[in-house]
């Protein structure tokens, strides 16, 4: 049984990640989990990496970051590499974060938002695994959520590492399952 105070968080499924990932089986599974949500009356968050104009927040020390920055990536926030991609794409009044470094709560508000919805249980699904999955886990684990990690709507661009991740590592600080395994104990 799914805790009523529980919400999906999308992550950094973003039209330039998807792209590099290229992991199409990921999207349409992370689509499927996102319906499933919607279904039951569960909040979906969207949560996007991107950085104001002149990447203002990336520090010089920054080894994830700053290469970006000063290259000019084009990782700012109006930048359609950011985006939502539209195979998951946010329905009107769906929540979507910028946040400003690897992990979901970093910058982006997304502690004030899961305790406006008094949220204690999360489920996970992202790109990549041993990014924003990984640096969200650890996160959400120490702030006592529960939490769930739907390892087909991850995909790292080490596919070791993935597995590694979601068959060792996780398991200590999550339910690690499948997007159908979770939507089918939804009903």
């Amino acid at each position: 049984m799914v805790s009523m105070t529980t919400a999906l968080l999308v992550m950094d499924f973003q039209n330039g990640i998807v792209e590099r990932a290229g992991a199409p089986d990921v999207l349409a599974t992370a689509a499927r989990a996102v319906a499933a949500a919607r279904s039951h009356s569960i909040p979906v968050v969207f949560v996007r990496v991107a950085f104001r104009p002149g990447y203002p927040e990336v520090a010089a020390s920054n080894l994830s970051f700053s290469a970006l920055a000063a290259s000019g990536g084009g990782m700012t926030e109006d930048d359609p590499a950011t985006a939502v991609h539209e195979a998951v794409a946010p329905l009107p009044g769906e929540v979507v974060l910028v946040k400003r470094r690897v992990s979901a709560f970093t910058g982006s508000g997304l502690d004030v938002l899961l305790r406006g919805l008094d949220a204690d249980t999360l489920v996970l699904a992202g790109i990549s695994t041993s990014g924003v999955v990984l640096s969200t886990l650890r996160q959400a684990a120490d702030l006592d959520f529960r939490l769930t990690v739907l390892a087909d709507a991850c995909a790292d661009f080490d596919p070791e590492v993935h597995r590694v991740l979601t068959e060792k590592v996780f398991p200590r600080q999550a339910t690690v399952t499948t997007a159908d395994e979770w939507a089918a104990g939804l009903a």
